[in-house]
């Protein structure tokens, strides 16, 4: 049943909105959504909206997934960042696809929850802190991309600086609304364009 439903999800949602990337739609046809949803609402995990995943977060839109990762523009070998952990489904995308995750979460609970199904699905290359996501990872970058699924009001320079030199970070920022916005690191300088209009849970801080 999961599997004809990720196909249609696969189908429908994804590829008729334009994402092109055969690695990122192998995978999204690949790595099994459903097990990152409660399982009171798995009916609905190949749905085309975001879904409740508990501590007031959601999982997102497979379609936000989707064109989030193709704009990473992963060849196999990055070390990525990722900001948000929540149900460790885009971590999972990302770990088929690079060679390291790195995934902060500000939430404990979820973090060990996410850390703990991972393990589970046989992740071995996604490592998970419990943290304040504006700091980022600092131990372990630079980074070749960064991937934000909460939104902040500003792009966090502490991103900005933990982004390689050449790097790509993707990042919704603004407050009720936000423009989903890529960051480009060349030449000691910083590209940012704007994609599409998104909404994401906003990203909070450590107090």
């Amino acid at each position: 049943m999961y599997t004809v439903k990720r196909d249609i999800m696969l189908r429908e949602q994804i590829e008729k909105r334009g994402v092109r990337d055969e690695r990122v739609l192998k995978v999204i046809g690949k790595v099994p959504r459903h097990l990152f949803v409660p399982e009171e609402i798995r009916d609905k995990s190949y749905e085309d909206y975001p879904l409740p995943i508990g501590e007031n977060q959601t999982i997102s839109q497979p379609y936000i997934v989707a064109l989030m990762t193709e704009l990473l523009s992963l060849k196999g070998g990055e070390k990525v960042l990722e900001i948000g952990t929540g149900s460790g489904y885009q971590a999972a995308i990302l770990a088929e696809l690079s060679r390291e995750v790195y995934s902060v979460e500000i939430i404990d609970s979820l973090a060990r929850k996410s850390e703990k199904l991972l393990r589970s699905l046989g992740y071995k290359n996604v490592f998970i802190l419990s943290g304040d996501g504006y700091l980022g990872w600092r131990e372990h970058s630079p980074y070749d991309s960064i991937i934000v699924t909460c939104a902040p009001e500003a792009i966090p320079q502490d991103l900005i600086d933990q982004l390689k030199e050449g790097g790509r970070m993707v990042i919704p920022v603004g407050s009720m609304y936000q423009d989903l916005k890529v960051v480009v690191k060349s030449g000691g300088k910083v590209k940012i364009s704007d994609n599409i209009p998104v909404r994401f849970v906003p990203m909070v801080r450590d107090r």
